[in-house]
């Protein structure tokens, strides 16, 4: 697997309470552990690593891994926040990015996949008409069909949307890579790891498997900012 892909592979993150929260890729995730402002949790055993002992894990054939000139270090699939408690986002923000997403790069009208640049966003009832910019009236709309509906509604262009456009409810598990490791992020996600995570938070440390103590109450913009130091 090429570095470049393993680098922007989703990390799940979790927070202080081992509460799934949002994703991040591998490289934001890496740097996060240098910056002593997570520690990188093993799926299988929930061990919690710095990142000395992270890097000096053993990587199995075929796992994911960064290479550098003289280690292979192991691609983190999970981490925790040190000192943050923030609740997980609920719902997806409006973005441009998030609407592709909602929308699979489909015209939702013709139902083609075009090339992204041949994609524009629609609003279902014109500015002009009083729409405004939201997920329930926002689509992606190929040329064509954006040419042919120009400045009216759906109903008054004689067009139909394959779907109703409506907010997403994003969860982490969606945007892991491959089965298995939506079956290891599935663990987090349905609460089985609790109990791990509190065992974990009253060890302490010892043998590099120390979990985030929680002593530095950094909140999450404190985080964003030393992973970019």
């Amino acid at each position: 697997m090429e570095p470049r892909s393993v680098l922007s592979r989703p990390t799940l993150v979790l927070n202080q309470a081992w509460r799934a929260i949002h994703t991040v890729s591998v490289r934001h995730a890496l740097r996060l552990l240098v910056n002593d402002a997570a520690k990188a949790v093993v799926p299988e055993s929930y061990e919690v690593h710095g990142w000395e002992s992270w890097f000096e894990l053993s990587v199995s054939d075929g796992e994911p891994c960064v290479r550098t000139v003289r280690l292979r270090i192991r691609a983190p699939e999970v981490i925790v926040l040190v000192g943050y408690t923030g609740a997980p986002r609920t719902s997806a923000a409006f973005t441009r990015r998030n609407l592709f997403r909602r929308d699979a790069n489909t015209c939702q009208y013709c139902g083609t996949r075009p090339h992204l640049a041949e994609l524009s966003i629609d609003h279902v009832v014109p500015r002009s008409l009083g729409g405004r910019s939201s997920w329930e009236n926002c689509v992606l709309s190929c040329k064509q069909c954006n040419h042919r509906k120009r400045n009216r509604t759906p109903a008054q262009a004689g067009m139909q949307l394959s779907r109703r456009p409506e907010k997403p409810r994003w969860s982490p598990l969606v945007e892991a890579p491959c089965e298995t490791t939506r079956s290891r992020w599935a663990r987090f996600l349905n609460g089985h790891h609790q109990d791990a995570g509190h065992a974990a938070n009253g060890n302490g440390g010892g043998n590099g498997h120390a979990h985030a103590d929680g002593h530095e109450r950094a909140h999450h913009g404190d985080v964003e900012r030393r992973a970019r130091a």
